[in-house]
This record gives structure tokens, C-alpha cells and sequence, in this order.
């Protein structure tokens, strides 16, 4: 070893040296550069593709993006603030829905209601619940759906229920998500697992559907990264707009009060109510006139509806530099939290628990508390309520230095739980259905999760799982293989799955830049909430600033330019989660007061004014007066690309799953820069390029472009017309607009609607359209689900869900044949569309239906018995079937005859005159009138009665033996049966029970199948029909040529004369046939033996024929084998 260092210098390390080739080397050197780095950046035209077949895929490429982008346009008639965006959390019990809402919420909010994200777009979030009611109206009002799936058990029924209530109304955006998979233990199952779940989503969606995976819990929270991933797909998702939707208004109903008279509910408990309903309208406008349908309770006409100030609105369209106290944005009614409601009748102030102090009792008082009476933190709290001055009041008295913070976040949320204290419940609801340890067992069957096979044939295998009866969904295709044993080539084959791609649906991995933003997050959720406001109440306390008040606030240089440029961007984004550091930091901070560049605003600043003699300047405004383009004029301001999607220079890097695309982030110019000073300079660089490229390029945007334009055009002058009217007439014109907090008060409503009220399920207010109040007959194109068990039969009731109603009808179900008819079913077919014919309120055509046979959770198979859509209502619409009546002849005239037993009376007979007979020998008739029988004409039998005998005429004689027969058609009634399901007049918990089919009667009153004997099919015996012979006249038969003449007699009974008289033959005659058949003998045995020897000798010479042929074969194999060695030989020496 080497002596110690006793001299006390540092020791000395090896340098470190930098690579200079190689990988990193060259991402080091190329991470700097930037537009400026290379002529192939700078001048894309310039460098052109070097290989066709590169060049052929891009352009297919680009074409299949442009035919993707184009579809059917259609009219935003939306007019200021959206709605807020409706997330439908859905998933079966014990999934985790609750707690998923939960993270989400904290990742919005931080748990702190002044510090709120987002500032264009509220989240509205809202759980499922798993009845069959609750899943069809949360199915009509979500703008996106989450699919809930526990990854350890698989897939379940309620999914799949659910994704079909949603296919029928319209199918808004989807996205699965997969939770409990910290359950796996192995790696390699867990990554064949999600594999497979995702092709099975797949399937039943479509191919790249996104699936997001939640790995696991911590601290009985879901990962911050995975909640933060999650959120930022939610605020890039863009609705769908569904036609239903477009045409109805409607609101999903936040707030709920009963404002009956206390006086009238005090004599009568179950008078009608007055109820007032709240919430953002949707959809339309409405107008006041308008009646509405509340789902699960019926029709009702409005007797008041208001616009009411926006409880969460967004920031003021000025842009600060973050968001103040006074700003809340953050309105949930129904959970319990802390807010101000301003109502018609009353203010409501709600306030929390952890801010609700013990109200001071005298001593004379008994204690009326529960619970032990020294309880320590009961004591230690009361302690401090005792203090002499309030905190308000001793930080007046203080002088507090502040040092700045870090700006609030700008970004918004906005949440409205769906159950009254939902908040505070659903860490426990959370816990309880994220501990549950499922250790439930499945067969493991082969998976083949390559083949995606749209139509799956899909069983229920019901088990009893985590103390609850689990439906687990069991696909032919997409069998479960958990326990398929993985050797080691298919790991290596599978190491670069779809675990941790983006194009899976997965954005679990963190990146160093998320992470730290993670980091950063997480520190300022520890500080404490107290410190928030403080800033504001120091403020607040303040005197007032006498210039600030005249003359405004003052401004330094740097922050107006950075207003301006925050001025260019537009307010519509999605949603500001993803604003890079450098321009929140900007954003953020709070105007420095003793600013040294800051502006004098007492003094008068001079304006440099323009020259207006300049005719350019002249032409710039020419527009803006009433004879310029005004065209040109709704069109200023708005950058718009081509998908009309507004810019997103908010959000960092990331990218969409569903269309590819990736957004890149500029965080990184704007850090770079020198601040707001040299923006401007950039931002007119840019717009000379895109002037230059736009002269450069053709005027190429299509017709599809053109009529997205035009439509914009029309939406642009239609409201410039309504926008100078005043409110007012505006209102009574156009309506309340979309996005208006809107306040509904029904009267005469049924006292069960408020007695059992459960705001765990969602109130659903829908517009009527003009003449869908009415009823009739409706007829739809209904199919039988294929995951159904049962046929369908006729005039059994079911469930429909047309619109925003749900009742019950008794429909008849018919097919079209090639005569235009509808020919009555007594069942549906089995895999294709039969029509239906049912009463309700009618619906406009192509609206979705859906048909459920019973409303009951305890139900095993699939709920959705079926699917179609509304054709027409016509209530001339017949629907027949077919009637088959028999008679037989009792008197025949030439071509007349008297037919009996088809009809019971003459009646009958006046009824089907002119009706087409027939016989089954196929002689064709028509029936006449009823018969004038004399006494004498008929022989009349025991019982049988002289009525209903008919007189038809045929084309040609008939007999006795013929059966006539009629074939006729029949109007079928269909029944005006509609039974409006009012699942919300009762408790939730109970079932609704409508009219109960046939054979659930049958089951519940033991009664047996009725058996009747016409009904039984019989062994047909038909008696072999004798023909008389054509008795053809001698005088004929000479006239008739030879092919014609009779030549076949009939076989005689009787032997001819010539076989009854017998031969006697003498002696010479018996010596000669004898000696004739001496003769033959010897013939036939002459035969024989020569044939058996040529037997003999043919089996002989083929034995020997089949020795030679083998023979003959072995020597031609060795020639070939001789031959092929020669040849190869001689190869191998030419190449040598």
C-alpha cells in the first residue's frame, strides 16, 4: 500500500473526460440546436425524399390523416362560457370509483378551495351508480366516460352494460382505466394481463382505444404522477357533439330545495310539492315555454326558470397574474362544502366541520353532549377558543413581513359530487373498496391476444367474490390465461410491450421534468392552508391608496409587456394544467409597488397619433364601417387551424393517444428570453414567415374548409343580430343559452319525489321538443342482443329508453316481406333486425332505443335485452298475419259448387265475398255470395248446421275429395299499454315492478303451460286417392296417331284365358324339350369352367405384373441417384 498523504493537501482524483464520440456525444451536440442548425430545418422544401417508396408512404400517410379529419360539420350553437365538461366515473362495485374521484379532486384543488387549477374549462365529475337507472342517465349526460376495471379479476358484466346503454345514446368519448394491479406479483403475468385486457377493450371499442393504468396505492392514495397523467388526458379530451343533445335542452341537477309552503305540508303531508332544480343548461337553449322531463318522476311543465349568476365562474377575460381568494372556483352543494349560496327566497350559508367551533355552555346547563365528558382534544380545543382576541384580530395588530410566494397555479376545476357529505364519506367509501383483498380463483384457459374479433360471444361465470356476488364476463376470444406458464422466449419476445408505451393507454412512466414538477407540488401541499389568505387579509387592512383609486393601478414595463402578450393567446384552451415553469413564474408574480421603471400614470403620456392621409391605413379599416366586407370582420382576432382547434401553447410535452399527434411544449424560448422586451420582435418575425408562406403557398382549403367557414360566418351573424337587443327580449327570443346557471321551479310535483330524494343518483331535467308530448305508435328497428339469452316474444313487456323517458310498453314485433307487408313474429329472429310496433310518447326518428326486460341488480345475465332505433311514428302503420281457412264441397254443378264448414254464418260469407279461393289440386276460385239452401238440395247430418254455407265458382270442374281452402290476411291490434317507470317516486333501494310477463305469472302462481290438443302437431295419413280409367271412344282412338293411342292396359285381376287353360303335350313333344334342355345344360356349364379358368390365369399375370413393376421402379431409382451424383460432380468441379 501506498504511505498516507500526511501533509494535509486534498487528495488528488482522476479527471473526469468527456466522451467525444458516440451516442451521448452526439445527443449532447445536437441537444443545442434549434431552427438555425441545419439547411434541411431551416429550408424543409429544399431537401426532398431520396427514396420513393418513403416519399409513397408519407403521402398515404398524410392522405389517410386528411380523409380521418374530414366528417360531417356541424354548428356549434353554443354562445359564451361551455358548460362545465361532464367526467362519468363507471366501474362495478369495490373498483375503486370513489377513491379515483377523490385523487382527482385533490389533484385539481390541493385540498385548498382558494388554490384551484385550470382557468378555461370545469370538470364536473360524477359517479355511476350500478343500477340499471342510474347507469342509462349517466350514460345521457357524459361528455367522457371512465371505464373503472379491476385488472386482477378481469372484466365484468357492468361494463359491458354499460358500454351498450352508451352506444345507443350517442356514445360519447371513452376511456378505460385499470386498477387494482399492485395484486400482481409477477411481472410477467402482469404484463400478459394487461395485454390481453387491452385487446379485449379493443374489441368492444376500437382498435386503439385508450386504456390507462393505475398501478397501485399509496398511502390508500393513487400515485400523484398516474392521478397528474390521468388528468392531463381529461383536459385534451374534446366532447362529442351528439345530435340528441344538440336539439334538447337539459341539465344535470346540482342543487335540489323544496319550496312548498311549511303550512300546506303541516296539514296535508303528501300534497304536491314545490321544488326548485339547478344547474348549467346544456345541450339547446331553453326557452320558457319549454317542458321538461324528470327522469324517473315524469312530465311537467315550468313554472319559472331564471338565469342566476355562475356559482364556479371562470376568471375575469383580463388576464392576472393569479388567481385572488375572492375568485372561487369551486362549487360542489352536495358535498358539504363551505360556500355562499344567494337563492330567490333565502341565503344558505354552509359551512364545514373543521370550522365549526363548540358553541360556550353555562354552567347552570346539563350536558347535553354524548360521550365521555374529559375527553382531551374535546378539552385542549375549547382551550383555545377561550383566547382573549381572535387571529384576525391579533394580525391587525402585528406587523407581518411577508416574503413573496410562489403564485397560485392558474388553473381551474369545477366539482359537483353527486350525494349530500359525499366529500367527507368518500375516504371511507375509498378505503373500503381499495383494501378488499381479492383472492378469487379462474380457470386458465389459452389466450390469443393478437385476433380481435369485433363480434364476441360473451358468458357471464358468476362467482362469489370479496363477500359479493361478482358477474365476471368470459369472451370466447379473450379467455383468461393468469396461470399460462411463460417460458423465457416469450419474455424476451414481449420485453418491449405495451407496458410502459403511450400507445397503450399507459402514461405511468415519469420523465425527469414531471417528476420534479411532482416534487414541487407535493411541497407546496404540505404548507399550511392558513398561510394562504394571508397575503390578501394584509392587504385588505391596508388603507386606501388615494392615487391607486383615481389614477389605477400602476404597472412596470416588464408586466405589460408581458399583458400584452398574454393578450394574443386565446382564453378557450382546453385547460392551463401544463403551463411550463418559466411562463407561470412570469405569470405569477405580484407587482412590485417600489418598482424604480414603473410608470407614472398621474402623468399625461403622450400618444403617438397616426397619419390617416396614408391610403394603406385606410384600406385596414375599411371593413369595419357598414359598407366594408363584414365577413372579413367575424373572422378578426381568431387563430384557427384547420381541425379548429384553438392553440395550446399552455400545456408541456405530451402526446394524444387516439389521434398521434404530439404537443410540444415552448417553455423553453420563453426561459431563454430576456422576458416580455424581446416577445414582440418574435411574435412579428413569426407573422412576417406565416404572410410570406401564405403568398408562397396555393389557395388550396377544400370544400370542406369552405363550409366549415361559412357555417362560422352564419353562427357569427346570427349573433351579432341577437346581441343588440336588450336581455330581456333577447331571452324571450333566443332563450336562456348554454352554459346559464339555471334555476327550474316545477309545481304540483309528487310529494315521493322529495320524500326520497337520494342525491347519490343523478337528477336528469330534459327538454321536450315540439310534439314529442304526445303518444302514439312509434315503430323502430329493433335486434335481439346477441349476449342475451332469450328471444323475445311478442306482446311481453319490456323497458324502453327512448330520449330522455323510460317506460314501459307491450310492442309487436313484425318483418317486411317482398310485398311491402308486415307479416307478424311471434319471436324475434335470432341475429338480425325485426320491426317493432309499440304506444309511448313519441320520439323523432333515429333516436336510440334501448329495451331492458327487467330493472332488478340482482339479475344474473346481461341486463340489455335490445338495441335499435326509431324509423317512424305513423299510427296507419298495419301489421298482419295470416289466416288459413278450410272447407269442403258439399254440392257440385259444372263449374259451381257449394262449399261448407269455412265459414260459421252467412255473416261471415257476406264479409269474405270476392276472396280468392283455391283447391289443393291447384283449380283457382272466388267466392261468391252465401247460399239459398232448399230443404231438398242438402242432406242434413246429425248437428251440422245449414249457416255459413258459401256458393264459389272455379275454373274448372272439382270433386268430392277436394279441400278448399282460403288464404287470408288479418290486422293484428297492437296495445296502447305505456307505463312511465317513476323509479325516483320510491326508495332507491326498492325494485320498480311494472306488468309482469306471461311466464313470470305462470312461475309465481305454479300454474302449468296450458296444453290444448289443436296445437300438437298429428301424423298426417292421407288415403291413396283411385282414378277412374279415361274411357276413350273406339271412333277416337282410330282418328288419334300411334303415340297418342292407349298401348299400357291396366293390370287385370283375373288371369287371361291363355294362363288358365293348361298344355297337354304327346310323347314325340316331351322327347324334344327334354333333349332342349339336355342341351342347355351343357352349355351353361361350359360357360362356367372357362370363366373360372380366365380368373385363374388374369390373377396370375397381374402377380406378375406388379413383381416387374417393382422390379422396373428400384432400377429407374438408381439411374436417377447414379445420374443426380454425376451431374453434381460436374458442378463442382466447373465451379472449382
Amino acid at each position: 500500500m501506498a504511505p498516507a498523504d500526511t501533509g494535509g493537501g486534498e487528495q488528488p482524483h482522476k479527471a473526469h473526460r468527456q466522451s467525444k464520440s458516440g451516442a451521448k456525444a452526439r445527443k449532447k451536440k445536437d441537444k443545442g440546436k434549434g431552427d438555425d442548425a441545419g439547411g434541411d430545418q431551416k429550408n424543409p422544401k429544399a431537401f426532398a425524399f431520396r427514396s420513393a417508396a418513403k416519399a409513397k408512404r408519407l403521402q398515404a400517410r398524410s392522405a389517410e390523416i386528411e380523409q380521418r379529419r374530414l366528417h360531417v360539420p356541424i354548428m356549434d350553437r353554443s354562445i359564451g362560457e361551455p358548460p362545465p365538461f361532464v367526467v362519468v366515473v363507471q366501474g362495478p362495485p369495490q373498483v375503486g370509483k370513489s377513491l379515483l374521484i377523490k385523487c382527482l379532486v385533490k389533484h385539481y384543488t390541493k385540498q385548498n378551495l382558494s388554490e384551484v387549477r385550470g382557468k378555461s374549462r370545469r370538470v364536473q365529475f360524477l359517479e355511476c351508480p350500478n343500477d340499471i337507472n342510474g347507469m342509462i342517465d349517466a350514460a345521457k349526460i357524459a361528455d367522457l366516460a371512465l371505464l373503472l376495471i379491476d385488472g386482477s379479476y378481469g372484466f365484468e358484466m357492468d361494463t359491458f352494460e354499460f358500454l351498450n346503454i352508451m352506444q345507443v345514446h350517442g356514445f360519447p368519448k371513452v376511456m378505460g382505466v385499470l386498477t387494482h394491479l399492485d395484486k400482481f406479483k409477477d411481472l410477467k403475468k402482469l404484463r400478459k394481463t394487461k395485454q390481453r385486457l387491452k385487446h379485449r377493450f379493443w374489441a368492444e371499442i376500437k382498435e386503439g382505444a385508450k386504456l390507462f393504468y393505475l398501478s397501485g396505492l399509496k398511502h390508500e392514495r393513487y400515485t400523484k404522477r398516474e392521478v397528474h397523467n390521468l388528468a392531463r388526458f381529461i383536459s385534451v379530451i374534446k366532447p362529442v357533439p351528439l345530435s340528441w343533445r344538440m336539439a334538447h335542452p337539459y341539465l344535470l341537477v346540482d342543487r335540489f330545495e323544496d319550496v312548498t309552503p311549511p303550512e300546506s305540508v303541516r296539514l296535508n303531508k303528501k300534497c304536491d310539492r314545490k321544488i326548485t332544480l339547478y344547474g348549467y343548461l346544456r345541450g339547446c337553449n331553453m326557452k320558457r315555454g319549454t317542458k321538461v322531463h324528470i327522469t324517473g318522476a315524469g312530465d311537467f311543465s315550468l313554472s319559472g326558470v331564471t338565469g342566476l349568476a355562475d356559482p364556479c365562474p371562470l376568471p375575469s377575460a383580463a388576464k392576472k397574474r393569479g388567481l385572488r381568494d375572492k375568485e372561487k372556483l369551486f362549487y360542489a352543494p352536495m358535498s358539504g362544502l363551505g360556500d355562499l349560496l344567494y337563492d330567490k327566497d333565502a341565503v344558505y350559508i354552509n359551512i364545514n366541520d373543521h370550522l365549526v367551533q363548540f358553541s360556550k355552555s353555562d354552567d347552570n346547563d346539563a350536558p347535553k353532549t354524548q360521550g365521555k365528558g374529559n375527553d382531551v382534544g374535546v378539552a385542549m380545543v375549547k382551550n383555545l377558543q377561550n383566547t382573549r382576541y381572535s387571529v384576525n384580530e391579533k394580525l391587525e395588530q402585528k406587523v407581518l413581513l411577508l416574503s413573496q410566494q410562489r403564485g397560485t397555479q392558474k388553473a381551474m376545476t369545477f366539482l359537483q359530487a353527486s350525494g349530500t357529505r359525499k366529500m367527507q364519506t368518500l375516504a371511507m367509501q375509498g378505503n373500503m373498496e381499495s383494501n378488499g383483498n381479492s383472492e378469487c380463483s379462474s380457470d386458465s384457459e389459452e389466450d390469443n391476444a393478437d385476433d380481435i374479433d369485433r363480434d364476441v360471444d360473451l358468458k357471464e361465470q358468476v362467482e362469489f367474490c370479496d363477500g359479493r356476488l361478482r358477474r365476471r364476463a368470459v369472451s370466447a376470444n379473450f379467455q383468461d390465461d393468469v396461470d399460462e406458464e411463460i417460458t423465457d422466449e416469450e419474455d424476451s419476445d414481449n420485453e418491449d410491450s405495451d407496458d410502459d408505451q403511450l400507445s397503450g393507454g399507459s402514461v405511468s412512466s415519469d420523465d425527469s421534468g414531471e417528476a420534479s414538477d411532482s416534487g414541487s407540488d407535493g411541497e407546496s401541499e404540505n404548507a399550511s392552508k392558513w398561510k394562504e389568505s394571508l397575503l390578501a387579509r394584509a392587504l385588505s387592512s391596508r388603507s386606501a391608496n388615494l392615487m391607486q383609486l383615481v389614477y389605477g393601478q400602476a404597472s412596470s414595463k416588464l408586466d405589460s409587456a408581458v399583458s400584452k402578450d398574454d393578450g394574443n393567446e386565446t382564453d378557450s384552451s382546453d385547460e392551463e394544467f401544463f403551463v411550463p415553469k418559466g411562463q407561470k413564474q412570469a405569470k405569477t408574480e405580484l407587482p412590485s409597488l417600489d418598482d424604480v421603471d414603473a410608470e407614472d400614470c398621474s402623468k399625461f403620456i403622450k400618444v403617438e397619433q397616426r397619419d390617416w392621409s396614408n391610403e394603406e391605413l385606410i384600406k385596414s379599416i375599411r371593413d369595419r364601417f357598414v359598407t366594408g366586407d363584414w365577413s372579413k370582420a367575424a373572422l378578426r382576432g381568431k387563430e384557427i387551424n384547420e381541425n379548429g382547434e384553438e392553440d395550446e401553447d399552455f400545456y408541456g410535452d405530451f402526446e394524444d393517444l387516439e389521434t398521434g399527434e404530439v404537443h410540444m411544449s415552448q417553455a423553453g424560448e420563453d426561459a431563454e428570453g430576456n422576458g416580455g422586451v424581446h416577445k414582440d420582435d418574435d411574435l412579428e418575425e413569426v407573422d412576417n414567415d406565416k404572410k410570406k408562406f401564405k403568398r408562397e403557398q396555393p389557395n388550396e382549403g377544400g370544400y370542406f374548409d369552405k363550409l366549415k367557414e361559412e357555417m362560422e360566418i352564419r353562427k357569427q351573424l346570427n349573433m351579432s343580430e341577437l346581441n343588440d337587443l336588450d336581455e330581456d327580449t333577447r331571452v324571450e327570443i333566443e332563450g336562456f343559452r348554454t352554459g346559464t346557471y339555471v334555476r327550474l321551479e316545477v309545481h304540483d310535483v309528487p310529494f315521493e319525489l322529495v320524500e326520497h330524494f337520494d342525491p347519490r343518483h343523478p337528477i336528469l331535467v330534459g327538454g321536450i321538443g315540439l310534439g314529442e308530448d304526445n303518444t302514439g305508435y312509434m315503430q323502430a328497428s329493433l335486434k335481439r342482443h346477441r349476449w342475451n339469452r332469450k328471444v323475445l316474444k311478442t306482446r311481453d313487456p319490456i323497458i324502453v329508453s327512448i330520449g330522455w323517458r323510460r317506460f314501459q310498453t307491450t310492442p309487436v314485433y313484425a318483418i317486411e316481406d317482398r310485398n311491402s307487408r308486415h307479416r307478424m313474429l311471434k319471436y324475434t329472429p335470432e341475429h338480425m333486425h325485426c320491426f317493432a310496433m309499440f304506444w309511448g310518447p313519441l320520439a323523432p326518428p333515429k333516436s336510440g332505443v334501448l329495451a331492458v326486460q327487467n330493472l332488478s341488480n340482482n339479475q344474473v345475465p346481461f341486463r340489455i335485452t335490445a338495441t335499435g332505433w326509431i324509423q317512424e311514428f305513423n299510427n296507419t302503420a298495419r301489421i298482419v298475419k295470416k289466416i288459413k281457412l278450410t272447407g269442403e264441397p258439399c254440392k257440385i254443378f259444372k263449374k259451381t259448387a257449394l262449399i261448407k264448414g269455412m265459414f260459421t254464418s252467412d255473416l261471415e260469407v257476406a264479409r269474405f265475398e270476392g276472396a280468392a279461393i283455391r283447391t289443393v289440386s291447384g283449380i283457382r276460385g272466388q267466392v261468391k255470395k252465401a247460399a239459398k239452401i232448399e230443404p231438398g238440395d242438402i242432406m242434413k247430418r246429425k248437428g251440422e248446421s245449414t249457416e255459413g254455407i258459401a256458393r264459389c265458382t272455379f275454373e274448372d270442374r272439382i270433386l268430392m275429395s277436394d279441400i278448399v281452402f282460403l288464404r287470408a290476411w288479418v290486422n293484428v291490434d297492437v296495445p296502447t299499454y305505456c307505463n312511465l317507470v317513476t323509479t325516483a317516486l320510491q326508495p332507491r333501494e326498492q325494485m320498480w315492478q311494472g306488468m309482469r310477463t306471461t311466464a313470470e305469472l305462470r312461475r309465481a302462481h305454479n300454474i302449468p303451460i296450458p296444453h290444448n290438443k289443436d296445437s300438437v302437431y298429428k301424423p298426417i295419413e292421407r288415403k291413396p286417392r283411385k282414378f277412374n280409367p279415361i274411357e276413350i271412344p273406339a271412333k277416337l282412338q282410330h282418328l288419334l296417331p300411334f303415340k297418342s293411342k292407349p298401348k299400357d292396359r291396366p293390370k287385370q285381376k283375373k288371369p287371361p284365358v291363355e294362363k288358365r287353360v293348361p298344355v297337354v303335350m304327346d310323347p314325340s313333344e316331351k322327347k324334344q324339350y327334354a333333349a332342349v334342355q339336355q342341351l342347355m345344360l351343357l352349355k351353361h356349364e361350359k360357360e362356367k369352367k372357362k370363366k373360372s379358368k380366365e380368373q385363374k390365369k388374369k390373377k396370375a399375370y397381374e402377380a406378375e405384373k406388379a413383381k416387374t413393376e417393382q422390379l422396373t421402379k428400384k432400377r429407374q431409382r438408381e439411374e436417377r441417384r447414379e445420374r443426380y451424383r454425376e451431374e453434381d460432380k460436374r458442378q463442382k468441379r466447373a465451379r472449382r
